[in-house]
Order: C-alpha cells, then sequence, then structure tokens
C-alpha cells in the first residue's frame, strides 16, 4: 500500500513517515518545502490547487493529511481559515475523485474552544469527549469544525472512510527537558486542560486509523493518559476552573481531562509514551 502523508516534511510528519517506514509501507510526502531529513519521495505540492492534489495523490491507496497552518494567530485569520479549509476541501475532493478510500486527517482539541479563548472559556464537563460542545473564538477551531463537517459530507456522498484526530499539544522528544519547568504551576497550560500527546502515540494513530476499515468518519480525540502536571487532576481543575462540577469519571489521580476512550476503543490504539519516563530518561529530576 502506498500511502502519503501531506505535510510530512513538518514536525509532526516526519515521525508518522518514520513510522509508517518502520512498519513497511510504502510512503510519499506532500509539501510546500523539502524536508530536513529525506525518508521517501517528496512531491512539492501546493494543495490550495485542486490540480496539483489530485496530480500528486494519483497512484496513492491511503492519505493522511497534516499539511496545514497547525496554531491560531500564527497569520491573520482569514488566511488560517482559508488555508486549513481549502486544502482539506482539496484533499477530500482529490480523493474521491481518484477513487481513494481512506484518509485520516489533523483535527484538533482547539474546536472545543477551550485552547485559544479569548475570555476564558471553561469545560460544560470532564472529562471531555467527542461529544462536548465545541465553542471556538478564533478561525483556527472554527477551520477545524469545517473540516469535519466537509468530511462527513464526503462520507454521504460515497463509501469512504475518514479519521479525524483531534490532536492534543503534540510533544516530540528533546521537549520533555522542559516539563519540570511547569509541572507544578497550574497556570502555565490550563488553556490545553493539561493535555499532552507523544508525536510517536500520533503516528502510531494514524498508521492504526489507515489499517482499519469500514468506519465511515469517525472523530476521536487524541490524548495521552495522564496531564502534563505532578498535581493531581481534581486539584488542577479546583483551582482553575472551579465552576466545572460535571465530572463524569473519575480524576482523583492524574487522568487526562481529555478522554481517549473512543481512539482506544476504535482503533485498537494505546499511549506507549508519558513524560515522566521519558523525563527519566533525560535524567532529569522532576519531583
Amino acid at each position: 500500500m502506498k500511502i502519503a502523508v501531506t505535510g510530512g516534511s513538518g514536525r509532526i510528519g516526519h515521525w508518522i513517515i518514520q513510522d509508517l517506514i518502520d512498519h513497511g509501507y510504502d510512503v510519499i510526502n506532500l509539501d510546500q518545502k523539502e524536508p530536513e531529513k529525506s525518508l521517501c519521495q517528496t512531491i512539492i505540492t501546493n494543495l490550495t490547487d485542486l490540480g496539483q492534489v489530485v496530480g500528486a495523490l494519483f497512484e496513492a491507496d491511503a492519505i493522511i493529511h497534516m499539511g496545514s497552518i497547525p496554531v491560531a494567530y500564527s497569520h491573520p485569520n482569514e488566511v488560517v481559515f482559508q488555508n486549513n479549509v481549502m486544502t482539506t476541501y482539496n484533499v477530500l475532493e482529490a480523493a474521491y475523485l481518484l477513487g481513494i478510500k481512506k484518509v485520516v486527517m489533523a483535527s484538533s482539541e482547539c474546536l472545543y474552544g477551550i485552547c485559544f479563548s479569548k475570555h476564558k472559556l471553561s469545560p460544560t464537563y470532564v472529562p471531555i469527549d467527542e461529544a462536548h460542545p465545541q465553542l471556538p473564538e478564533d478561525s483556527y477551531g472554527l477551520s477545524k469544525i469545517v473540516n469535519e463537517e466537509t468530511a462527513e459530507m464526503m462520507c454521504r456522498r460515497t463509501d469512504r472512510q475518514i479519521i479525524a484526530l483531534r490532536i492534543t499539544n503534540v510533544i516530540t522528544p528533546e521537549i520533555y527537558q522542559q516539563f519540570p519547568n511547569f509541572i507544578y504551576d497550574p497556570s502555565r497550560r490550563e488553556n490545553l486542560l493539561w493535555s499532552y500527546i507523544d508525536v510517536r502515540d500520533v503516528a502510531s494513530a494514524c498508521r492504526l486509523s489507515i489499517e482499519k476499515s469500514y468506519l465511515g468518519f469517525q472523530a476521536v480525540n487524541l490524548a495521552a493518559d495522564e496531564t502534563c502536571m505532578a498535581i493531581k487532576s481534581s486539584e488542577l481543575l479546583a483551582t482553575c476552573y472551579p465552576t466545572v462540577t460535571d465530572i463524569r469519571e473519575p480524576i482523583d489521580d492524574y487522568q487526562s481531562l481529555l478522554s481517549n476512550k473512543k481512539a482506544k476503543q476504535l482503533l485498537g490504539w494505546e499511549p506507549q509514551c508519558n513524560w515522566r519516563e521519558e523525563v527519566n530518561k533525560m535524567k532529569v529530576k522532576p519531583f
């Protein structure tokens, strides 16, 4: 099977491509730039141009779509929205035109609205699952909602499988050395609800999504099992979000406030990396 990875020259795409290669897949990278380290063929592609996308994907059997502006406010709002919506539309439309039946796409927990809220939006309930209200105040979160609606439309049109991974804050291995600087300060990462996901666990979730069949459209949260803090989750919530009283699962330990239960059940995925082990590997004492 040949899998196309859009945005494969980026911080996350590199790890996805390596994981696919390690598991025996043929991979091509679609990006606007060459990667720092070449792992496979790269086709320089402007994803906002449908014709280029169709041409680049001509021989692909499946797509992992990571090519987008990855954060709010790094560009003007209209640029973020237009780029993220149209690149996703073009990838999904090209998949339809070419008969590609499996797509994995990067969504985000930012569509729930808490991450980039200007007014400190609180969760409606915790842990946040995929049914939680989506209340973004930014064009990035809005673009993710539109992209998921586009994916659902494509699945209504034909028998495609599209998995939208609502990815939380992605951590690459070198970033773990920074964790001891904030693990006792709830204010440092409260807008993320202290959630994180190791990039290697993102890569495995992408691959497992491709290996599944007949799921139609599905949106799933992707987060580690625990928060990135050395403070128990109940204390974090009481300190920073005291008005949240709808607690639907135990949070008496360090449980993540972003539920990953659906990803585990649907994909057979389990996060393999946690920050405590990674920090200990670096011989940085976190406690």
